[in-house]
């Protein structure tokens, strides 16, 4: 399908920045020109996609989706256990509430939102141990999202007994949608179970994931996507998914396991929270799109095609000298907003601030990952500025063409080349405890 965009004036622009207290969620979707605030949800499905959704067997328990949708699952990740939820913060929620008690650690290379939020709620402590290379955005080193063994086996040691499990996130989307390697992996999953800690896999990205391994990792060059993805998860012991991403639907995701235990807990989580275990708040026309999409995003063709048109992007904003994190990952371009802004300082939120000026330059809306997102810490309340601080303007799947990148970098350009005079950045006025970046209200300084 296609579907009017409405081309905004900057004055009109300015009245709804305002009205949404300078938090691009809270603006209406006719006010948007070009999207780029997720690829959550926002892909477009394929026609086979579409008549599986014709065929969904909407029956409440045992329906013949589910079974299609387990076996999908079953083939790529190689986990018996199936469990659907209606997204993938919504598999974190059934599996951390059976897993996740308070004063327990949860270490993981740079947890996204939801999945700290989740941690933290429990009142249990979310540890980064990414490797440091990740944190110079204009360093080309191929596997950026990769766990450093050394913070990882430091926190395994320091906290024995009060470790339920690690997070492994690939892609990693805090640092730039970058990759883990599938050395790293295997040495990440191999080092947690000798201190019998099992490992849950963040899979959202997966797919992506195994396209830069077989693309960029010696020895893989010649195995396909499906082959790379079940060696991906060999070692795992559970993996949460939305669905939202590399299923390409617009609603669903899963939790995954080789461990009954976890499976047979996890159900009474799902019951009350989602829905019954073989539905799990999804309908089972969703089951199989969900099926469906997993089955075609896991060949080369249409994850070339779609990382081809990230890397599109990143090739436009290299010839008009924006720093990003390097090498492009799989989703999205992330713009190092300190390096742009360079007069905001860090209280003043850069990263925010910038996603602001590019909606006023052009109506495009792309999504801080920085300050704002970090939350502040727990104990102290104090803002969390250790971080990276990025400008993710994230590409959803088969919807916008090259063109529109285009238009995208050139709104990008024109905020660049007037960064001298942005000294003043953004306030925040209100805030949510948790997971503020969704509703926190701002002000421009």
């Amino acid at each position: 399908m296609v579907e009017p965009i409405h081309i905004s004036t900057r004055e009109e622009r300015e009245k709804w920045l305002s009205e949404a207290h300078y938090n691009v969620f809270q603006l209406k979707a006719d006010q948007v020109y070009i999207d780029l605030l997720t690829d959550s949800g926002t892909g477009a499905m394929s026609d086979r996609q579409w008549a599986q959704m014709m065929l969904g067997d909407e029956s409440y328990a045992g329906a013949t989706s589910f079974y299609k949708f387990e076996a999908m699952v079953q083939r790529i990740f190689g986990m018996p256990y199936v469990i659907p939820t209606h997204q993938g913060r919504a598999a974190e929620n059934v599996l951390f509430s059976l897993l996740v008690k308070e004063g327990d650690v949860v270490p993981g290379n740079a947890h996204f939102d939801t999945t700290k939020g989740h941690i933290e709620s429990r009142k249990a402590k979310a540890i980064d141990v990414t490797c440091d290379e990740a944190h110079d955005t204009q360093a080309e080193v191929p596997f950026k999202g990769n766990v450093s063994l050394e913070k990882l086996e430091r926190v395994l040691q320091e906290n024995k007994g009060k470790v339920p499990f690690m997070v492994l996130t690939v892609t990693n989307n805090t640092v730039g949608g970058q990759p883990v390697s599938m050395r790293n992996i295997k040495d990440t999953c191999a080092l947690c179970h000798r201190y019998g800690v099992p490992v849950v896999m963040d899979s959202a990205r997966f797919a992506e994931n195994a396209y830069f391994i077989k693309t960029r990792e010696e020895g893989y060059a010649t195995k396909t996507i499906k082959e790379i993805a079940l060696e991906m998860y060999e070692q795992a012991d559970a993996a949460t998914m939305s669905a939202k991403k590399d299923a390409i639907v617009n609603m669903g995701g899963f939790i995954a396991t080789r461990r009954k235990e976890w499976f047979d807990g996890a159900k009474m989580f799902c019951i009350p929270m989602e829905g019954y275990v073989t539905y799990g708040g999804l309908n089972g026309r969703d089951l199989n799109a969900i099926a469906q999409g997993l089955d075609e995003n896991t060949e080369f063709d249409m994850l070339d095609t779609r990382i081809r048109q990230v890397r599109h992007l990143a090739e436009r904003l290299d010839e008009y000298g924006i720093p990003y994190q390097r090498p492009a990952g799989g989703h999205a371009i992330f713009v190092d907003a300190d390096r742009v802004l360079t007069h905001v300082p860090k209280e003043e939120f850069p990263a925010q601030t910038l996603t602001c000026e590019l909606y006023l330059e052009a109506g495009v809306r792309g999504c801080e990952i920085g300050y704002v997102l970090a939350d502040r810490d727990p104990v102290t309340r104090e803002n969390r500025f250790g971080g990276l601080d990025l400008l993710r303007l994230a590409i959803p799947r088969r919807v916008y063409t090259d063109n529109h990148m285009d238009v995208v970098a050139a709104a990008l350009k024109n905020v660049y080349d007037r960064r001298e005079s942005i000294t003043r950045g953004v306030a925040i006025e209100w805030e949510a405890p948790l997971m503020r970046h969704f509703t926190v209200q701002l002000r421009r300084l």
